[in-house]
């Protein structure tokens, strides 16, 4: 095996192991399982720029040429954007689901793996170098903003779940003649969409009740952060990728211009990443909104991931077009 092959092989074996870890960690909460997981985490990443590197200096031909390479680097970029989070912001529930995700995302870009193969002649320019980057980098950015958003969604239903519970048991305890609990009344007469932070229990008191009376999926939802928390997670990475993408198109415009001479041309690759860039300009402006913050901006990230992944792999495999070179 050349030395590329052995580092792909490292990078997929500790995504896999890392993200059976680090899901355990998720489901227990095991310091332990934090402490494997983690220099998994970082031994696939480290492999996977080494095996990106070596392959250039193997070939002398620029990697991210083919869906392989840029594949790679999402893979990659995914880890590293999830790696500086987590260690800035305690982000490591995260991520065995981003190591799973790259994980799937680099076994596939191996189906595509066709060797050393020299770039068809409109990517031999020096804004390949530019653009692919900032573009996949984007793409792993929202990629993280995903995985935080449906965790989101999961302790959001969780307490909606929860809540409901808590009304019915009021109601109950009422009609029988007794108090039903403060928290649980007041939590219960709030429209679903003005569940907000300063609520008695913080923003989940739901949950916060039902764990303390023993229910086991309740105890395990408290352990993730806030609400308020995950939703400041999500926009301040969607804060990340966005200004990739949007450089990533402007850079972009000036290679078409160079190549085909015109800036835009309303190619399908071109029409769906201006989709997926309105799709998170308007969750960053809807975000300022405090009636568009929390479970609504959450689903708006989802949808925004779906949408990249169809301009990313849709576009590139389905769709043929001036873009159609499988990167």
């Amino acid at each position: 095996m050349q030395l590329d092959q052995i580092l792909l092989a490292i990078a997929i074996a500790a995504y896999v192991t890392g993200a059976l870890v680090l899901i355990a960690y998720f489901l227990s909460r095991s310091e332990l399982m934090q402490r494997i997981g983690m220099p998994l985490a970082i031994l696939g990443c480290v492999a996977q720029f080494a095996e990106l590197g070596t392959r250039w200096a193997i070939s002398g031909i620029w990697p991210l040429t083919n869906l392989y390479g840029s594949l790679s680097l999402f893979s990659a970029m995914g880890v590293l954007i999830f790696l500086i989070f987590a260690f800035r912001y305690r982000l490591w529930f995260a991520g065995g689901f981003v190591l799973l995700i790259a994980a799937i995302a680099l076994g596939y870009a191996t189906t595509w793996n066709e060797g050393f193969m020299p770039p068809v002649p409109a990517l031999q320019s020096y804004w390949i170098k530019i653009h692919v980057p900032l573009v996949v980098s984007s793409y792993a950015s929202f990629m993280l903003s995903f995985v935080v958003s449906v965790l989101y969604l999961i302790k959001y239903y969780g307490e909606q779940h929860f809540a409901r519970g808590s009304a019915v048991s009021g109601a109950l305890a009422t009609s029988a003649g007794s108090i039903p609990v403060t928290v649980q009344t007041t939590y219960a007469a709030l429209p679903e969409d003005e569940i907000v932070i300063g609520t008695p229990r913080g923003d989940s008191p739901a949950i916060a009740t039902a764990a303390e009376n023993g229910n086991a999926v309740a105890q395990w939802l408290a352990t993730l952060p806030s609400l308020a928390k995950l939703d400041v997670m999500i926009y301040r990475v969607v804060g990340v990728g966005l200004p990739l993408l949007t450089i990533g198109i402007i850079t972009g415009a000036m290679w078409a211009k160079e190549s085909w001479g015109a800036y835009w041309q309303w190619d399908p690759k071109e029409t769906a990443a201006l989709v997926s860039w309105i799709v998170y300009a308007s969750y960053m402006h809807l975000h300022t909104r405090n009636a568009w913050r929390g479970m609504r901006s959450a689903w708006l990230s989802v949808f925004g991931f779906a949408t990249i992944m169809f301009c990313y792999l849709g576009v590139n495999i389905w769709i043929s077009g001036l873009h159609s070179y499988k990167v």
